[in-house]
């Protein structure tokens, strides 16, 4: 993002009533929890203080302060290892305070959407996520041109209203 651009914790922290999610990759750079999660590690969920980050933090002070986090996935079936892992550590995102649904792309072919993920804050702002064909993060790129907002703010009410709840939504 330009350096004028507001990050994400500006963002987050900013958020008055709303902040939502759109994911949509099937893959992510990989990072150390999900190369311990391959290889076996579990994670201690009775043990919150080994698994609490700072962003768990920012989402639960968001919705202490009154404003509602959702999280869409968009996933392919069968998923990826990748979005194995992530349907298991997504009970940190709920214990956090996030709403969290999956919508396979089977039921989401007739839904036009971003190309890109992204955040909506407050219906106001978007920060767009742009990754290699690798899944490697390269930048987010800050946009509050109204269009464009409505069409990040559609397009995830169009993916939550079909998607299942996290605690519903079975890994096969």
């Amino acid at each position: 993002m330009p350096s004028n651009a507001p990050t994400f914790d500006d963002l987050l922290a900013g958020a008055k009533k709303s902040a939502v999610h759109l994911e949509m990759r099937d893959t992510y750079y990989s990072n150390p929890r999900f190369e311990a999660w391959r290889q076996g590690q579990r994670v201690e969920w009775d043990d919150r203080d080994s698994w609490w980050r700072p962003f768990h933090q920012q989402i639960a002070d968001a919705v202490a302060r009154g404003v509602t986090v959702r999280r869409a996935r968009v996933v392919s079936e069968p998923v990826t290892e990748y979005i194995r892992w992530e349907h298991y550590v997504t009970h940190a995102n709920v214990a956090a305070g996030e709403q969290v649904r999956w919508l396979t792309r089977r039921h989401a072919s007739d839904l036009l959407l971003p190309g890109n993920d992204f955040w909506v804050f407050d219906d106001t702002a978007v920060e767009v996520h742009h990754f290699s064909g690798s899944g490697d993060f390269v930048e987010d790129e800050y946009l509050d041109e109204p269009r464009l907002v409505e069409l990040c703010a559609s397009g995830f009410e169009r993916v939550w209203e079909r998607a299942i709840p996290h605690e519903q939504f079975e890994i096969h």
